[in-house]
């Protein structure tokens, strides 16, 4: 018997902690060591930039459906914008500033959604890699809801 759960945690300072529960989710959800690795990556970044860059605070959500997983990563601040994501570039003479190209290019689907809560970053992950070539990658800009 499976049972399927939802992770749901605060956003804190505890990186170490988010990943390994990111890492345990994924783990019983059955997606593979490769791409698993990549979503604990992939939330980590987005994690790092709601404390450095957002309103360090927010909610990190995690739920398994038809063999993939959906992170939610919601930033009560709400300071991502779909110009932050679409400006992502991978700097090759930067320290730093990886973090968006990254999430953009480990995940089969990322997408930003604004509302009064905040905003939302959805990351997606299948099975299979992106790199594969047999799931493109797609980054979606949602409308912001009521207005």
């Amino acid at each position: 018997m499976v049972f399927e759960f939802e992770l749901r945690c605060p956003i804190t300072a505890d990186l170490g902690l988010i990943r390994d529960l990111v890492r345990l989710h994924g783990r019983h959800s059955g997606l593979p060591d490769r791409r698993l690795e990549d979503l604990v990556l992939a939330v980590n970044e987005a994690v790092t930039n709601v404390l450095d860059h957002g309103g360090k605070a927010g909610l990190v959500t995690a739920r398994a459906a038809r063999g993939q997983i959906v992170v939610d990563v919601l930033d009560f601040g709400g300071l991502l914008t779909h110009d932050h994501l679409a400006a992502a570039e991978l700097d090759r003479t930067a320290t730093h500033g990886y973090g968006l190209w990254m999430i953009q290019h480990l995940c089969d689907e990322v997408a930003l959604e604004r509302s009064e809560r905040g905003s939302l970053l959805s990351l997606r992950v299948r099975g299979r890699s992106p790199a594969d070539g047999t799931a493109p990658r797609e980054t979606r800009c949602l409308e912001p809801i009521g207005g």
